[in-house]
């Protein structure tokens, strides 16, 4: 009687998501479908704490007054990301702590492109243009998401990443139209982050195992493929209107798809990175370790502050 009971919750769930109505947090949901979400939004989460790391290193390195405020700027967003999308797992029965301790336990991934590192301030204008331009192209669809509170959080964070992409790119074409050396710069961060930029939409569909079934759920809404393509085709343009050239020897517009054909995608160097062995996984995972460790004493304080206003108040 139960699994009967259950197929015709799942019916009127899948038919209720057909029909482009939200799923709230206290309606009936299947098991799969709030462990996709949870496993989603968290590393979401994780991964724009995380992306403060590499930018935060060059706040105070940052040429002059206004680019300080600028990254600034930037990086607090992030961390107001992380927050909200934190705070959507919750919706979900998630304990923060928890999925925090599996991001240091590294059970949880993040990212694979914060795992590169930032060597010029170049790179600051490649992860603007590149990474935040990469984001944006799932995250906009990410605001559609069949789950309510999820595409809300996604609303905000996309108007706000939409400045972070055009910033990017401003840096970088002032370097572009700047000395020689600093279009070498501005280079330089291209050819760098361009395969890692193209990575992070995930492996190719075929080898995805969640996207089928996220995309019937209507938490995602296009594949990976479909998203790398799109990011391309408007990306190359961007680039060859400052005079820079995407590093991929075999990209050419093709006029019968309407889209650019690239090369083959290294997927070795991005599982090698997902599986911890990039080039700063354990230093990302170490710093976000210690910022908890360090900061323990603050949150402790303030939890025996709340205890022993409460207990003042029952008093």
């Amino acid at each position: 009687m139960k699994v009967v009971e259950t197929i015709d919750l799942e019916q009127k769930f899948q038919d209720k998501i057909d029909r482009e109505i939200k799923i709230e947090p206290n309606d009936w949901m299947p098991e799969a479908y709030r462990k996709t979400l949870i496993r989603q939004m968290s590393q979401h989460a994780h991964s724009e704490i995380v992306g403060m790391l590499p930018e935060a290193n060059w706040i105070t390195r940052a040429p002059n007054l206004r680019r300080k405020a600028v990254l600034l700027a930037k990086v607090q967003d992030e961390a107001g990301h992380g927050l909200y999308l934190y705070s959507a797992t919750e919706t979900l029965g998630a304990d923060r702590e928890d999925t925090i301790d599996d991001l240091h336990s590294g059970k949880a991934k993040y990212s694979s492109i914060f795992n590169y590192p930032a060597l010029s301030w170049a790179d600051i204008g490649a992860i603007g243009w590149l990474v935040d331009g990469a984001a944006i192209m799932n995250q906009v669809a990410l605001c559609r998401c069949s789950y309510g509170p999820y595409a809300r959080a996604m609303v905000k964070i996309c108007k706000e990443e939409s400045f972070h992409q055009r910033q990017g790119y401003e840096l970088l074409t002032t370097l572009a139209n700047g000395s020689p050396e600093q279009k070498e710069l501005a280079q330089d961060a291209l050819n760098r982050f361009w395969w890692p930029a193209i990575m992070m939409f995930g492996p190719n569909d075929d080898e995805s195992p969640n996207s089928a079934q996220s995309m019937k759920w209507k938490i995602k809404r296009l594949s990976n493929d479909d998203l790398r393509q799109n990011f391309i085709d408007a990306t190359v343009p961007q680039a060859e209107l400052i005079g820079l050239k995407v590093p991929d020897e075999n990209l050419k517009w093709n006029e019968e798809t309407g889209h650019y054909d690239f090369s083959p995608i290294n997927w070795d160097e991005f599982w090698q990175v997902i599986g911890g062995n990039g080039p700063c996984n354990k230093q990302r995972v170490d710093a976000r370790r210690k910022a908890k460790e360090d900061g323990m004493w603050v949150r402790d304080a303030a939890m025996a502050f709340a205890e022993k206003r409460m207990k003042k108040q029952s008093a």
